[in-house]
């Protein structure tokens, strides 16, 4: 007989299995529970996941497929850089990805046994509305190997812009962007180009740019108070910039000094723009708004500098020789003390064997440990604590590695002063220019000529595109003499040239070798034939 109440320990262990099962059971249903808003939602990196399930929290009934696409292969990205292949990718991409019925968003993984590898997101041929925009924002940023986003004739908007812009830069892989065939009214393109952003290379083909996108472009580039300093490569090629946008991207080189390639083919640019871009790769005159920056620029540089020298100037102070001689007589009296309490150690425990020892290596350690500190002298050794002065360059060099490595071309120190006004090296970083399919005749093309023999060859104008323009090829002599001064500038060619040199010497003291052994030859043969008469 059990008393009422109390549970026997088969009871107890089927108690404790039923409470388990209802615990696991609550954990379920709440694990099973419904995200209810996007911002709830927990992106795992894998597009194919997380964007329909994004899509449908949003409430969109027609959901993009997402798509696997062929990973393009080294050999096709090493032949085509981002500012001219991006034609190509688009009509390869159209022919190798699998047909769809309806809207869908091309990946191309890095592995495809991953597929939380996307490296590339390309949207091609449908319009990105405000929701998808949204969509984009919240998954792809979870993409960690995102290396890459082509938007072609995605029917982009200005708030579908600016989201994109939020997009890309959270991103933190992210650094190349082509936006072609998105024509906008706006023309706010340059937000893609703002000075925090970080993307490397930018493709906007196709894009109606007229002079107010260039104006805004130029402005991005670079301003009297600021510059981009992360954008390496730019393509506006098919736009209408025309000569008075080509002023304006003329303006934003002035001052720009990251930007190598500039494409600016079939923008209907004449000699005036074409003047406009050469007048900036040579000296040109700053403006007022330019002095005027340029001068506080030094007052702040030089103020620093004044700054930092007082703060080295300060710890190196040299103690007068009263208190030099105050310390050294402390410091002798304490040496004196110590030596004659040690005597006195030693004569108390004479009988001691190997305790004399002892108590000299005891006494040793604690004069090693215990060395008096004396104010205003330099303690030597190599153990010695670093001195205020040597805290003070440490600081000033971690700093220095933090500071970016682009300044502005505002505090060049090799300016020139002439007529009075003050000339500032031309533009030396852009190395790469294509000017084909516009409007140039021989006379913009003798301004080029100049420009390209006057640069140095430490930078300037590696390459210069010019063909389809309002001259022969094969017939301008300024043309020629251009591409002669370019394939001199070539490094390749430089390159080439040396091996050749060399082979040449080489065979130059074969040749000599050679000669010499064949008159011991000539003379042999001379010597045999004397010998036959």
């Amino acid at each position: 007989m059990r008393k009422r109440g109390v549970k026997t320990p088969k009871d107890r262990r089927n108690s404790g299995i039923e409470d388990d099962l209802s615990k696991v059971a609550g954990l379920n249903i709440q694990d099973k529970s419904p995200v209810q808003t996007i911002d709830d939602y927990q992106c795992c990196g894998s597009l194919d996941v997380d964007f329909p399930e994004v899509c449908a929290l949003l409430g969109m009934t027609e959901i993009p497929a997402v798509t696997p696409r062929p990973k393009t292969t080294t050999s096709q990205n090493a032949e085509q850089s981002p500012m001219e292949g991006s034609q190509s990718n688009v009509a390869n991409s159209a022919e190798s990805a699998p047909w769809c019925p309806k809207n869908r968003l091309q990946v191309e993984l890095e592995n495809e046994e991953d597929p939380r590898s996307a490296r590339e997101v390309r949207v091609l041929g449908w319009k990105i509305d405000e929701t998808i925009a949204q969509a984009l924002n919240k998954t792809l940023p979870s993409l960690s190997n995102l290396q890459r986003l082509h938007l072609w004739q995605a029917g982009l908007t200005e708030r579908t812009l600016t989201s994109l812009k939020n997009t890309v830069s959270l991103c933190h892989s992210l650094r190349t962007v082509a936006l072609e065939g998105a024509p906008l009214p706006e023309q706010c393109f340059h937000l893609l180009i703002g000075e925090d952003s970080k993307l490397v290379h930018l493709s906007l083909r196709n894009n109606w740019i007229g002079e107010e996108g260039a104006r805004l472009i130029g402005g991005a580039l670079s301003t009297p108070r600021g510059a981009n300093k992360s954008l390496l490569s730019l393509n506006l090629t098919f736009n209408s910039i025309g000569d008075a946008g080509a002023k304006h991207i003329a303006k934003g080189l002035r001052l720009n000094r990251t930007l190598l390639c500039l494409s600016l083919g079939s923008n209907h640019i004449g000699d005036v723009g074409a003047g406009y871009l050469a007048e900036v790769l040579g000296p040109f005159a700053l403006t007022q708004e330019e002095i005027v920056e340029r001068r506080r620029l030094l007052g702040m540089k030089d103020s620093q500098n004044l700054s930092s020298d007082s703060k080295v100037e300060h710890p190196v102070s040299i103690p007068s020789s009263s208190s030099l001689d105050r310390s050294m007589a402390k410091g002798s009296k304490t040496a004196s003390k110590r030596k004659t309490q040690t005597k006195k150690e030693e004569k108390q425990a004479p009988s001691q064997v190997g305790g004399a020892s002892g108590k000299k290596e005891e006494l040793k350690a604690k004069k090693d440990t215990k060395v008096p500190r004396v104010r205003g002298t330099k303690s030597g050794g190599k153990d010695r604590s670093p001195s205020a002065l040597e805290l003070e360059s440490g600081g000033s060099q971690n700093k220095t590695v933090e500071v970016p490595s682009t300044v502005s071309p505002l505090v060049d120190t090799d300016v020139q002063h002439s007529d009075g006004q003050v000339l500032l090296p031309g533009n030396n970083v852009l190395t790469s220019l294509n000017l084909s399919g516009n409007r140039l005749t021989e006379w913009s093309l003798r301004l080029l000529l100049k420009v390209v023999k006057e640069q140095d060859e430490g930078g300037g104008l590696l390459r210069l595109s010019l063909s389809r323009n309002r001259f022969s090829l094969l017939n301008c002599e300024t043309y020629l003499r251009i591409q002669e001064v370019m394939k001199q500038k070539d490094p390749l060619n430089k390159n080439t040239s040396r091996p050749a040199e060399e082979e040449q010497g080489q065979t130059d003291k074969n040749l000599m070798d050679s000669g010499e052994s064949n008159q011991n030859i000539q003379h042999k043969e001379g010597h045999k034939q004397t010998l036959k008469q």
